[in-house]
C-alpha cells in the first residue's frame, strides 16, 4: 500500500469529523498521531485504529492553550516522527448574544481555533517544505462565508481559517504541498453541546444535520486531489451561492434568524 510508513496528524481526533477522517487515513495504510484533551478517550480511539493494522500514537494535549501546540511540534520531533499529513480538526463554538458570552472563554475559543492552528501549520509546513511534499486539511466551515449571529466569535474564528488557507496555499503553488480547507454545514457531532447550542433553531430538526462520515469524506477526497476547498453537502453550496449574491445585511439576518433559540 503505497501510504504504509506515512503519518497522518489528526487533532480533535476522539469524535466526529475528526474521528471519522482518521479511520480513512487508517483505512488507507496511515500511521496516525492523534491528539485530544482526554487522555482515556484517546487511548480507546487509539485501540479501535489499531484494528486497521497502522500504527497509532496517542498524544493528550489542550490545544486551547496555545503552547501546548508548541509541545505537540516537540513532542513529536522528538520522536523522531516524520508527519506526511496534517489535519486541523479541534475547533469549538460558543451560542449566545457576544456581548452576553464571557471573553475569557472566547479568547480559549480564538486560541484553539486560530492560534494553535497556525501554530502546528507552521512548523509542519516548514517541515514539509524543506522536503517538498506533504499535505495540510484544515477545518473551515461554511460560517466561514456568512456572518454569525449568536456566534459571531466562532464565524469570525471560521473567516480566519479559510482566508489563512487561501493565502498560504498561494504561498506555496509551487511547491510539492497541498492545502485544502474542509467547509462542513451543521454536522451531527457534540460541537452542539460543547458551544451549548441544543436549543438552537439550527440544531432542532435531525433530517437537516450531515453525517461525519459523509463530511469526513468529502474532505479526505478534495486533500488527496489536492483541491483548494470543498463545500459539503449540496445545501451548503446552494446556501454559499446564494449569500454571495445577497446584501451582507440580509444574509446576517436570516442567519439569525435560523440559530434564535427555540422557546
Amino acid at each position: 500500500m503505497e501510504n504504509r510508513g506515512k503519518y497522518a496528524l489528526i487533532t480533535g481526533a476522539t469524535s466526529g469529523i475528526g474521528l471519522e477522517l482518521a479511520k480513512l487515513f487508517a483505512k488507507d495504510g496511515f500511521n496516525l498521531v492523534i491528539t485530544a484533551r482526554d487522555i482515556a478517550e484517546l487511548d480507546e480511539t487509539a485501540t479501535l485504529l489499531r484494528a486497521e493494522g497502522v500504527e497509532v500514537l496517542p498524544i493528550a494535549k489542550d490545544l486551547f492553550d496555545r503552547e501546548q501546540a508548541f509541545g505537540l511540534y516537540a513532542d513529536i520531533k522528538q520522536k523522531d516522527i516524520e508527519i506526511d499529513v496534517l489535519v486541523n480538526n479541534a475547533g469549538q463554538g460558543v451560542y449566545g448574544h457576544f456581548e452576553q458570552i464571557d471573553v475569557d472563554r472566547e479568547l480559549r475559543i480564538i486560541d484553539l481555533n486560530i492560534a494553535s492552528l497556525v501554530i502546528l501549520t507552521k512548523c509542519f509546513l516548514s517541515d514539509m517544505l524543506a522536503r517538498n511534499s506533504g499535505r495540510i486539511l484544515n477545518l473551515a466551515s461554511i460560517a466561514s462565508k456568512l456572518p454569525g449571529p449568536w456566534q459571531a466569535v466562532y464565524h469570525g474564528t471560521k473567516a480566519f481559517v479559510l482566508s489563512f488557507t487561501e493565502a498560504i496555499r498561494e504561498e506555496t503553488k509551487d511547491s510539492g504541498v497541498t492545502i485544502t480547507a474542509l467547509m462542513p454545514g451543521v454536522t451531527d457531532t457534540d460541537f452542539f453541546n460543547k458551544a451549548d447550542m441544543e436549543n438552537s433553531r439550527a440544531v432542532q430538526d435531525e433530517d437537516d444535520l450531515a453525517d461525519p462520515a459523509v463530511v469526513a469524506r468529502d474532505g479526505y477526497e478534495a486533500l488527496m486531489a489536492g483541491k483548494d476547498k470543498v463545500i459539503s453537502g449540496f445545501k451548503n453550496k446552494m446556501q454559499v451561492a446564494m449569500s454571495a449574491v445577497m446584501p451582507d445585511s440580509v444574509v446576517a439576518h436570516q442567519m439569525s434568524e435560523q440559530q434564535k433559540p427555540v422557546n
